[in-house]
């Protein structure tokens, strides 16, 4: 089985929204958490749209400079870009590679501090 199979399941079962961008900010994939957190914004109809229109130009000149810091070096990969008091997480810009160390893309990683509420293991 093709390894990428396993990599759009880990990030399909994500319950943090994965939204994955190419290089000129195309919107190329969302996980389900990510359709159903911007389905007032279009949800999966975002897909084939551009990052930039769903933000504000503020917003944009961040990205665009985080891109370019991605660009300057292939250790550059993982950059904090704010926290959300309100869902208690913090919020960073990952870089996307290829095997040679190419930027080819990036993605906004959602990282909760909330504890989790259940027992391990509940339900076996």
């Amino acid at each position: 089985m093709e390894l990428s199979v396993y990599f759009k399941s880990i990030i399909d079962s994500d319950t943090a929204p994965v939204v994955i961008c190419s290089n000129d900010d195309e919107i190329v994939y969302m996980n389900p958490a990510a359709v159903k957190r911007y389905a007032k914004r279009g949800g999966e109809k975002l897909v084939g749209s551009s990052l930039c229109a769903c933000h504000n130009e503020k917003s944009n000149r961040m990205i665009a400079m985080v891109k370019q810091w991605f660009s300057k070096s292939p250790d550059n990969n993982r950059m904090f870009t704010f926290h959300n008091q309100k869902e208690n997480k913090d919020v960073y810009m990952i870089a996307l590679r290829d095997s040679d160390g190419t930027l080819i893309g990036y993605y906004e990683k959602h990282e909760y501090r909330t504890s989790e509420t259940v027992e391990p293991y509940d339900g076996l």
